[in-house]
């Protein structure tokens, strides 16, 4: 005889069956899209990166590139497929969100809401193949596994949240800007009990064995990835992208901004909401650290879909209270800012239109991932046909020097075509990877000004320009577009390679 399912456990299905729905959406429209332009310059150096798996990289910890590497293998050079772990993390993230409201006792509507809030971060991000999705997914993680730890009293929670923190240290170092807000969660609420307990113990020694691997890469490596950070926060600071902190917060919410602010009421100022404060604090500490150390906008992304998940349950309790005639208009005006949303993020952040367009050519004016997704290929043929016109003396030992990570990987991506030499490139872990021996003695060179080259070499004559059959002015394309010829380089390798490394 069948057995008779229970009404709480077939809802519960059937909830998180429509939350996986919902997080397929957003799957299926980073899969359809995202190959509509091409590889994005940060991609190329993951791609390559991927090709040399270790334990640690200049720019990032492994997570990327190790997924990287499944997709090479699995997919070959596909750019959907490349993406694809990437756009499957943040779907995940989408799935956890709505849980999260459900943990925090909300309706089936206040999850699917909570969820739907989630989407366009998690579209936006899952477009690219980089470390923000994956680190998104292990923030959101933990923010999940703390309500649940905070629901059920379990203290088993600490191993999922200690694995959570370790995954996310071997994605993105501002993993620990997370870990911070947990402990100032613990600290300052009724968890402060679980410092006694051996579990969190446990889960804080898992969390630092799965980092560990990384940890001693960078012992080995003297702690480079601190000199990459420190460089590229100056730089954010010195050209601006950090001034905007504040009002890139409303960027990332839209529509959803109410969410956060009820989010911050339920966990701070409702009594029900009383029990689940330490999550709370996953938003605010960082908020606060970022502030004060002036970070992107950007970076406060994973703390949003916790708020989210408290201000839909938060909200829902309130609906409650209201008529049946408000409840219509509040709902109806839910779903009008969800749609405005989803509508605004596929318009400007995903490559719905064809780059001939009039739409996309406007959004390529201010949308700089996009632009940087264009050209490569053509780069590429550029400077095959260049080699291809140089005389046979100089292919017996020709290089490729360039001068950021984007132009280095597609040359090592779309140069096997033609027969190219892989690039040889001082930025981040490219360096590492040596120029060659024997050293080469004539070298086509992208990305430099004549100036610094003729201050290394001899030798440099103009031989092609870096354009794109759209016109799209990216940075190649308008910043340093010279491709030059050099030829004997003033003193030796070793010696110019010595001062040749670089953080990008």
């Amino acid at each position: 005889m069948r057995r008779r399912i229970d009404k709480p456990a077939s809802a519960r299905f059937w909830g998180t069956f429509a939350l996986v729905a919902l997080a397929g959406v957003a799957l299926a429209i980073d899969l359809a899209t995202g190959h509509r332009y091409g590889f994005h310059r940060d991609e190329l150096a993951t791609l390559d990166d991927s090709r040399h798996l270790a334990w640690g990289y200049v720019a990032y910890p492994p997570v990327t590139p190790f997924f990287g590497w499944i997709s090479l293998h699995w997919f070959g050079t596909s750019l959907t497929g490349f993406r694809f772990f990437a756009a499957l993390a943040d779907a995940t993230a989408v799935v956890l969100t709505g849980l999260m409201a459900r943990d925090l006792g909300g309706n089936r509507g206040a999850q699917l809401v909570a969820a739907s809030a989630a989407i366009p971060f998690s579209v936006a991000a899952g477009m690219l193949m980089q470390y923000v999705s994956f680190d998104y997914l292990a923030w959101i993680a933990c923010s999940y596994f703390l309500i649940c730890l905070c629901r059920s009293n379990d203290p088993r929670w600490w191993l999922a949240i200690g694995a959570a923190i370790g995954f996310g240290m071997l994605t993105k170092y501002s993993m620990v800007v997370c870990a911070g807000a947990i402990i100032v969660g613990v600290l300052l609420s009724h968890l402060r009990r679980y410092l006694r307990s051996p579990w969190l113990w446990i889960g804080a020694g898992l969390s630092a064995l799965i980092f560990l691997p990384n940890f001693f890469w960078q012992l080995k490596h003297d702690f480079i990835s601190l000199d990459f950070l420190r460089h590229i926060h100056e730089r954010d600071v010195r050209i601006g992208r950090t001034k905007d902190f504040l009002p890139d917060q409303l960027l990332l919410t839209l529509f959803s901004a109410p969410l956060a602010i009820l989010g911050l009421c339920f966990y701070f100022v409702s009594r029900t909401g009383r029990r689940f404060r330490a999550a709370g604090w996953l938003y605010v500490f960082p908020f606060l650290f970022f502030l004060i150390a002036k970070g992107r906008g950007y970076y406060l992304a994973p703390a949003y879909p916790v708020l989210y998940a408290g201000g839909c349950v938060f909200g829902e309790q309130i609906i409650s209270t209201l008529s049946r005639g408000c409840r219509v208009a509040v709902g109806t005006a839910t779903g009008i800012a969800i749609f405005a949303n989803f509508t605004l993020v596929c318009a400007f952040f995903v490559p719905v239109a064809p780059i001939e367009s009039s739409w996309a050519q406007r959004i390529l004016k201010s949308n700089d991932d996009l632009r940087e997704e264009i050209g490569w290929e053509e780069m590429v043929a550029t400077v095959a046909q260049i080699r291809d016109s140089l005389g046979s003396e100089d292919h017996t030992q020709l290089g490729i020097l360039t001068g950021n990570y984007g132009e280095a990987g597609a040359i090592n991506l779309y140069g096997e075509r033609y027969g190219l030499p892989q690039a040889i490139c001082g930025t981040n872990s490219f360096w590492a990877r040596g120029y060659g021996d024997p050293p080469p003695e004539t070298l086509i060179v992208l990305g430099f000004s004549r100036e610094y080259l003729e201050r290394h070499f001899e030798s440099c004559e103009l031989a092609g320009q870096v354009t794109n059959r759209f016109s799209i002015a990216n940075e190649e394309a308008k910043q340093h577009s010279d491709i030059f010829v050099c030829r004997r380089l003033r003193g030796t390798w070793p010696e110019f390679w010595k001062t040749f490394r670089r953080y990008g």
